[in-house]
């Protein structure tokens, strides 16, 4: 049921991984999402939050997103909530393909506003959403992965492996409940 997409880049897992570690950068590869309010500190870890914004100035609705599961280079799987927009579970899919990664995003809406509309409505806007995410999501690491090859890179040299976090409660319900 879950909307999904998947894009070849030419980067490694770490180089993906390194960007998706860095909150801040969130707005600049997710679709919709505005500006950054604050990132936990132990962002990535697992039960750590990324407060941000969604829509365009001045109508601004304020979200968080929930680091649900943090398993590098394999997998993410995230869970946004959106006040009345409601929540929805994203996962993040790594695997290697040929000298890069295929890397597959699904996302489900589970409650609010969207979940209330029939999956006819919301998948193709997803679909949409999703793949202009994963292009941009491409921009940056491919970039990373140049200036690495460059040895220009001089930030996040490697993918954290944050201690042992939890998602709360409703989140791991969420993560039941959605197809993703």
């Amino acid at each position: 049921m879950a909307a999904r997409n998947t894009r070849l880049m030419r980067c490694t897992p770490d180089d993906l991984f390194a960007v998706l570690s860095d909150g801040w950068l969130y707005p600049v590869w997710v679709v919709g999402a505005a500006r950054m309010r604050d990132v936990d500190p132990q962002w990535p870890r697992e039960g750590t939050r990324l407060h941000h914004s969604l829509g365009v100035w001045p109508v601004m609705i304020h979200d968080e997103t929930e680091m649900v599961e943090w398993d590098p280079p394999r997998r993410i799987r995230l869970r946004p909530e959106a006040g009345i927009l409601g929540r929805g579970v994203i996962r993040i899919d790594v695997r290697p393909h040929g000298d890069g990664i295929a890397v597959t995003i699904a996302e489900e809406p589970i409650s609010g506003a969207a979940a209330l509309l029939p999956s006819l409505l919301w998948k193709p806007m997803l679909v949409l959403r999703n793949h202009e995410c994963l292009n941009r999501l491409a921009f940056l690491a491919e970039g990373r992965r140049e200036e690495r090859e460059l040895r220009e890179l001089d930030h996040r040299t490697e993918t954290p492996d944050p201690d042992e976090g939890a998602a709360s409660p409703q989140a791991r319900a969420d993560v039941r409940d959605a197809s993703v």
